[in-house]
């Protein structure tokens, strides 16, 4: 079975970066602990600060589909709806 793997980035609106970075912690711990997480890490910019790179790995399509559903509803979904995702997803 393929693993899914997303990489890019979001672009934060400059007057929500705050509300963003508040609950992207508890977004990394959560996801980390889901099962079929691999890898996750989401990291903002030092020279850009609205620009978060996003990499995450799952060991399948169905954990990735189930991490997808869970963020929807998140404080993380949430805080970040108005972000604009540029992202890629593979599986490899």
């Amino acid at each position: 079975m393929k693993k899914t793997v997303l990489s890019g980035y979001i672009d934060v609106p400059s007057d929500q970066i705050t509300l963003v970075k508040s609950a992207l912690f508890k977004h990394i711990e959560l996801t980390q602990q889901e099962d079929g997480c691999l890898v996750f890490k989401v990291t903002q910019r030092i020279h850009e600060p609205n620009i978060f790179d996003v990499y995450e790995e799952f060991v399948n399509k169905e954990a990735f589909e189930k991490h997808q559903k869970r963020v929807s509803n998140s404080d993380w979904g949430i805080a970040s709806k108005n972000a604009v995702r540029h992202y890629v997803i593979k599986e490899v």
